[in-house]
């Protein structure tokens, strides 16, 4: 069963905790919130958010609890642009190739795991 989707904060907030975990509520709210002007009570109800969600796990040490990922990031991510796609798109690709396709910024090492992931669709509509 597919997790719920998550806001593009959350998301950020899953990326800081990838790179700083395992980290309590206040590690995170002045490493990640302060810099975005959050809260701390903010920056704590994202985390329990996330938690709920099941993006995070905690664990109690010393009195504090500590949070952690409990996915890869990759997971949110796909989560995330399958979300998008479903809801503004309305499950069709095109439009998020095209703009692919329009975007000037697309380096070498991108166009080439895209061109892997064509290759990879295609050998799964000849197996079918």
């Amino acid at each position: 069963m597919p997790r719920p989707s998550i806001g593009d904060q959350e998301l950020a907030l899953l990326h800081y905790l990838a790179e700083h975990a395992p980290a309590s509520v206040g590690e995170v709210a002045a490493g990640f919130g302060e810099a975005r002007g959050l809260a701390r009570s903010t920056v704590l109800t994202m985390m329990e958010r996330l938690r709920g969600k099941g993006y995070l796990k905690r664990r109690q040490a010393g009195g504090i609890y500590r949070y952690s990922p409990a996915t890869a990031p990759g997971e949110a991510m796909r989560n995330a642009v399958g979300s998008f796609v479903e809801k503004t798109l309305s499950g069709s690709l095109s439009p998020f190739v095209a703009y692919l396709s329009e975007r000037a910024e697309v380096s070498d090492e991108e166009l080439a795991e895209l061109e892997a992931l064509v290759a990879q669709l295609q050998s799964r509509r000849k197996e079918t």
